[in-house]
C-alpha cells in the first residue's frame, strides 16, 4: 500500500492524506496526518476502511502536488558510507568500520516529489545521493536484530542532498553541509512493509538529466537494515515516524572525474522497483 500527503494542484493549499491507488488516490478523511496513522495499531485497517467509503471518489495523481509523507518525524537518522564500495572510495580510510557513521537531518531540509532542491547562493556544490528510507511503525529500545523487521512500517525514497564544500566547516562533524533548506527530498510515498518487504533485496538507482550515475542493491550494505535498527535502539528509543536513511551507493557528483555538481535546470530521480522514482528539479536560490 503506498500512502502519501498532498496537496491539490487546483485548489486550496490543505494537505490531506491518501492511498495510491491504480486509478487514482483514495483521501482519508478521518486521517489527519500519517505520523498519526504510524502511531495507531491498525494502520492498513484504516487504509483499507478509507478506500471503503470512497467508493469511486479519487483524487487524480497528476492534480497532486505531493509533500514530505510525514509531517514532523521524531527523529531522521542518516547513516554514513554503508555500501562497501563507497567505503573504499576513502582510500585513507578503507578498512571496514566497526560502527556504523551516524549524523541526523531536520525537516526542513527536505521538500517533496517534484518540488525543486535549492542551490544555495554560499556555494556551487550541491551533491545527490541516492538513498533507501526506513520508516519506523512500533516504538522499540534494545531491540534485537531478529526482531528488527518488526519495527518497520515501510520505506521511501531519499535524495539526501548535500553541499559538500560546507561538509568540512566543523573539524568533526557534517552537520552543516547536510542542513541547508530544501537540499534534499524524501518520497514520493511510503509504501508499506507487506508489499515492499524491508528484509527482502532492494535495488536503488540515481539518474542526472535521465544519465545512470548511481545502481546498486542493499546486498552489498555493510550494515543491514536490521543491524542498523539494532545499533540505534541501543541509546535512542525508536518512534513511529522516525526515519533512517540507509546510505547512499557510490556514483555522487563529487566522485566524478571532474566532479559533476547540481545545477539550476537539473533533474534528478532516484528510483527502486518496488517502491517507485522519486524526482527533482534544481533551482537556485533567491
Amino acid at each position: 500500500m503506498k500512502l502519501l500527503r498532498f496537496t491539490l494542484r487546483d485548489g486550496d493549499a490543505l494537505a490531506r492524506t491518501g492511498v495510491l491507488l491504480d486509478d487514482g488516490i483514495v483521501e482519508m478523511h478521518e486521517v489527519a496526518t500519517l505520523d498519526d496513522l504510524l502511531a495507531s495499531d491498525d494502520l492498513l485497517a484504516v487504509a483499507h476502511r478509507a478506500i471503503d467509503a470512497a467508493g469511486a471518489s479519487r483524487v487524480p495523481l497528476s492534480n497532486a502536488q505531493l509533500l514530505p509523507p510525514l509531517t514532523a518525524p521524531q527523529k531522521i537518522w542518516c547513516i554514513g558510507v554503508n555500501y562497501k564500495e563507497r567505503n573504499e572510495e576513502y582510500q585513507d580510510n578503507s578498512e571496514l568500520p566497526r560502527y556504523p557513521s551516524l549524523f541526523v537531518r531536520n525537516v526542513g531540509s527536505f521538500v517533496g516529489h517534484d518540488a525543486a532542491l535549492i542551490r544555495p547562493r554560499v556555494s556551487e556544490q550541491l551533491d545527490y545521493e541516492g538513498e533507501l528510507v526506513l520508516v519506523i511503525g512500533k516504538a522499540g529500545r534494545h531491540i534485537l536484530r531478529e526482531r528488527a523487521f518488526e519495527h518497520i512500517a515501510g520505506m521511501m525514497l531519499a535524495n539526501e542532498g548535500s553541499v559538500r564544500d560546507w561538509l568540512k566547516h566543523g573539524k568533526f562533524n557534517v552537520t552543516q553541509g547536510k542542513n541547508f533548506d530544501a537540499s534534499g527530498s524524501l518520497g514520493p510515498w511510503i509504501v508499506t512493509a507487506d508489499e515492499c518487504d524491508p528484509s527482502a533485496q532492494q535495488a536503488i538507482q540515481t539518474r542526472v538529466n535521465g544519465e545512470l550515475r548511481q545502481d546498486d542493491t542493499t546486498a552489498r550494505l555493510m550494515f543491514p537494515f536490521d543491524a542498523l535498527i539494532a545499533y540505534l535502539s541501543t541509546f535512542a528509543t525508536l518512534q513511529p515516524g522516525d526515519l533512517i536513511l540507509t546510505g547512499t551507493p557510490t556514483g555522487t557528483g563529487w566522485r566524478q572525474d571532474p566532479p559533476c555538481w547540481l545545477k539550476p535546470g537539473d533533474v534528478v530521480e532516484i528510483h527502486s522497483p518496488n517502491i517507485g522514482t522519486l524526482r527533482n528539479t534544481v533551482a537556485q536560490e533567491a
